[in-house]
């Protein structure tokens, strides 16, 4: 049943990535963003209540609550256009407690390539910490293809072999999804640091997130 969630996780992070790259209007985006972020309240609930006495369900649950949370906050504050400060603070939060996940992944789950998952989205929740939070306008274009990219790379494509059965060779999938974060992030880092915006982004407008969890 995460996986589910996840699938849809993976829409709304390349909605949120596709918006902060301008090719989207901020309310009809938000909209997306409640409807994912209901889904991502409702599943781990749903998941802790049917299996109280398995610890493991519970801490894989326990997670996908902080991405819920954060497309409730995003959805609700771009279509009221609300400031996005606590948007962005709450996101530093998350980028806290996904180091935390992913070192459950790997030491406690033998995960390895959601350990590497969760440290995609920490980084990815900290240029939302950095964008909403500290309104570093000038990061916009680059968190805008870092969410639309980690959308598939993270959610979707994860979810859809997973549900399908061919999410096979975690040793090899978590070195591929290393390697890839590394190079392809730093390769947009420079293609776009030169050309990145500098006016002020108002409200959540210039920043809506995120991610998901399994």
């Amino acid at each position: 049943m995460a996986f589910v969630g996840l699938l849809y996780v993976g829409a709304v992070l390349f909605l949120n990535g596709v918006m902060l790259l301008g090719k989207a209007d901020p309310k009809s985006i938000g909209v997306f963003n409640i409807f994912v972020g209901a889904l991502q309240v409702v599943t781990p609930t749903i998941l802790i209540t049917a299996n109280l006495d398995d610890p493991v369900t519970i801490l894989n649950a326990s997670g996908i609550y902080l991405f819920g949370f954060t497309y409730l906050y995003v959805g609700i504050g771009l279509i009221g256009e609300f400031d996005s400060t606590g948007v962005g603070w709450f996101s530093l939060f998350v980028a806290i407690m996904a180091l935390g996940y992913s070192f459950a992944n790997f030491r406690l789950l033998g995960d390895a390539p959601f350990g590497v998952i969760w440290l995609y989205w920490s980084f990815l929740w900290l240029l939302f910490f950095l964008l909403l939070g500290l309104k570093m306008e000038r990061l916009t274009i680059y968190t805008g293809w870092v969410a639309a990219i980690e959308g598939w790379v993270t959610a979707a494509i994860p979810a859809f072999l997973t549900l399908t059965g061919y999410w096979v060779y975690p040793d090899r999938i978590a070195v591929a999804l290393a390697v890839f974060g590394v190079v392809v992030f730093a390769g947009i880092w420079l293609f776009t640091s030169g050309a990145m915006p500098r006016r002020a982004a108002r409200g959540p407008r210039a920043a809506p997130p995120p991610s998901p969890a399994h």
